[in-house]
């Protein structure tokens, strides 16, 4: 009979009830799958760039313990060179785990034996100059695929293979600032240095051009590609740069939505980012699901909300929603946290106080920081410029530098992977 839950240690059991990068990566350049003596069957996949693990994705038909040996093998490996990724044992699983009941630690042998089997086939694969299933290369054509879409998924491929980190900014609802945190999300990474692209497909309220100063901007195009829009070094598609008027309603069925959708990702030559940065439609439907979809390996998603208990509930779908989808939650920030009174400095939590934390511990996903509610961030926004540009607050600038030193101390693969550690 299996084990009880809750006679694992803390760390086991965690990982147990929520196994990170669990499923199958779809791209990939290590590939290894074993049945242990115990008749489980568990599959690792992996992809590196320059040496180094990137992605780790397992998948498993085993008990819990499977589970959190599999998502503790990943979690381990993400970040690491393949040579130290293959030194990964099975003591080392358990140590990380905080050991296992003696009757499960061959669940941590099978893990140990399938991550070092992948990374060796991938170094194989290195050596011998093979590129099955390397980032962007779609290496056959899918089983009753026609050749017009096998063409345009060799395209799509091609220029999302060319982006380093792919995050999308995501929310249960509208009104909640998350074109506020994408805009200035994406201005602060090129300010770092980074190569950055943001794309607004908010069909329905694209609020990127305002907020940048680029409204009256026109998408130009060169042989069969849109070339985006420059800003400052930012890299910038909207589907405003469509509108003639910033009035004009956009009035499109769904085939429409998704077709330009499609398009702005397939058809807009990105050229080589670090990071692109996705401004999503608001809620968990049809337009969320396809850019989910479309965009594929996203490193995931930041989910804004503010405090109040409306839109925290709107919240939780959307951080369910990408669980479905196997996409992680890189986070959660708390937006109008807080009203800055511009005279004296005073803070008057108007929309209640620290729900985005709370929701978010009780989803199990990171907490990013807080950002207030102040007059300087609607000028901000409502004048083309971005909050480093703007007269805001101290409180506020350094909210908004906390969230990207956040995001930029997970650039490593292994502390993106981990959804669950604050």
């Amino acid at each position: 009979m299996e084990q009880q839950a809750s006679e694992y240690s803390p760390e086991a059991a965690d990982h147990a009830a929520y196994p990170r990068n669990l499923g199958r990566l779809p791209h990939w350049n290590g590939r290894a799958r074993i049945t242990g003596s115990c008749g489980d069957t568990m599959e690792f996949r992996l992809q590196a760039r320059e040496g180094r693990v990137y992605r780790c994705a397992f998948t498993t038909d085993g008990c819990g313990l499977s589970l959190a040996s599999g998502s503790m093998a990943t979690t381990l490996a993400l970040g690491r060179t393949l040579e130290e990724a293959l030194a990964i044992r099975q003591e080392d699983i358990l140590a990380a785990l905080g050991g296992l009941p003696a009757e499960a630690e061959h669940c941590a042998l099978l893990a140990a034996n399938t991550l070092q089997a992948a990374c060796r086939d991938c170094l194989q694969r290195s050596a011998s100059g093979g590129g099955a299933g390397e980032p962007g290369v779609t290496a056959e054509r899918r089983e009753g695929e026609s050749e017009n879409d096998y063409a345009e998924r060799r395209k799509l491929e091609g220029r999302l293979g060319r982006i380093r980190h792919k995050v999308l900014v995501l929310s249960g609802k509208g009104g909640v600032g998350k074109s506020t945190v994408a805009v200035n999300l994406a201005v602060a990474l090129q300010r770092e240095g980074r190569r950055v692209g943001l794309l607004d497909v908010d069909v329905h309220g694209p609020s990127v051009p305002t907020m940048l100063g680029l409204e009256g901007e026109q998408i130009f195009s060169e042989g069969e590609a849109f070339l985006p829009v420059e800003h400052g070094g930012l890299k910038v598609m909207s589907v405003g740069f469509l509108l003639r008027r910033r009035e004009d309603p956009v009035i499109w069925r769904g085939p429409m939505k998704m077709g330009v959708i499609r398009q702005f990702l397939q058809d807009v030559e990105w050229g080589d980012l670090d990071y692109l940065i996705v401004d999503a439609p608001p809620g968990t439907g049809d337009e969320p699901l396809s850019v989910c979809q479309l965009v594929g390996e996203a490193d995931g998603a930041i989910v804004v909300t503010t405090p109040q208990e409306v839109a925290l509930s709107a919240v939780r779908k959307c951080i369910s929603f990408c669980r479905k989808l196997e996409l992680r939650v890189l986070g959660v920030v708390e937006n109008m946290s807080g009203f800055l009174c511009p005279h004296c400095g005073n803070r008057t939590d108007i929309l209640l106080s620290d729900g985005g934390r709370r929701m978010a511990e009780e989803m199990r996903v990171p907490f990013l920081g807080r950002i207030p509610l102040e007059q300087g961030v609607a000028i901000s926004g409502d004048s083309g410029k971005a909050v480093g540009e703007a007269a805001v607050s101290q409180e506020t600038t350094r909210a908004f530098a906390a969230i990207l030193a956040k995001i930029l101390d997970e650039e490593p693969a292994a502390a993106m992977a981990d959804q669950a550690e604050q």
